[in-house]
């Protein structure tokens, strides 16, 4: 195909993957060469939220980017037999998820980086996998999030027949965005939200409020085999940034707090969170 103006360097391809003995059929977007760099979207969101990373030639020259559509999300179809059961995410199944997706392309050593729920799991990645990723950085990471334990039902709004599940959820997460931040980045974040799959975001809440949750774990990782970093946004009262400062100071890890950033630092202000990953992706290089 002859090179267009205004074609994108980058190539989507879809995955057949087993998990856990079910059939998946799995898309990814992937950019650059050099040491993998995995990256995992937030809750009910899908790979889009990491478009300018992957146009990015200053971090393509070294990494390798790979965005996954989680199963269930954007293009990514839910297996079949879904419309049976609820969908409802574990940090066991995640990690099947990731560990399977990792395994079907042959990816060795990558850098896993996630946000939200991806800035959760990549520390029980840390945790259980060490010896498989070479680092990790977490976006947005929290040991747990604010919410009733023993009432995963408060949810519910997110998914009922008489309200609109994707403008709900667009309009749960409208307040974790950065009031400095362009309309236009604004409202694309936004819009991944609306267009989720009915009851997926909810689903993906039961790992991030209820399953995932990781106070009563003791964080012993090896960070000589995996190094941990972790930056959230000032403006995040979902993953506020005391709650990775917590994660840092207890395994002494490094972390930064992004000013005027929220919860979606790679959609929301792509420039301003380029300026404090580069710094982790150079230290990163020389490991």
């Amino acid at each position: 195909m002859k090179a267009t103006a205004g074609l994108e360097p980058l190539t989507g391809h879809y995955l057949n993957l087993d998990i856990g003995g079910v059939a998946h059929r799995v898309y990814f977007e992937i950019a650059g060469e050099g040491t993998p760099l995995i990256c995992l979207h937030t809750a009910g969101s899908d790979g889009r939220q990491y478009r300018a990373l992957l146009n990015d030639t200053s971090i393509t020259d070294r990494y390798q980017i790979i965005v996954p559509d989680m199963p269930w999300h954007g293009k990514s179809s839910p297996p079949e037999g879904w419309q049976e059961r609820t969908y409802q995410l574990t940090t066991d199944e995640y990690l099947a998820y990731v560990l399977a997706f990792m395994d079907a392309l042959a990816i060795t050593q990558p850098v896993v980086m996630g946000c939200s729920i991806g800035g959760r799991v990549v520390l029980h990645l840390a945790l259980r996998h060490a010896d498989k990723i070479r680092a990790v950085i977490g976006l947005q990471s929290g040991l747990h999030a604010g919410r009733d334990q023993n009432n995963p039902g408060d949810l519910d709004y997110l998914h009922r027949h008489d309200i609109h599940g994707g403008e709900a959820s667009a309009a749960a997460v409208a307040g974790l965005i950065a009031p400095q931040v362009s309309d236009q980045n604004r409202y694309e974040t936004l819009w991944h939200y609306a267009s989720g799959g009915p009851g997926v975001f909810k689903g993906d809440l039961f790992y991030y409020f209820h399953d995932g949750d990781l106070r009563n774990e003791d964080l012993n990782i090896d960070q000589s085999q995996c190094a941990i970093y972790l930056l959230s946004g000032e403006y995040d009262y979902s993953a506020p940034p005391d709650g990775a400062k917590e994660i840092a100071e207890r395994i002494g890890c490094s972390f930064t707090e992004m000013k005027g950033v929220g919860h979606f630092p790679m959609s929301e202000s792509p420039d301003a969170f380029k300026t404090y990953l580069m710094p982790v992706l150079d230290e990163i290089g020389l490991r």
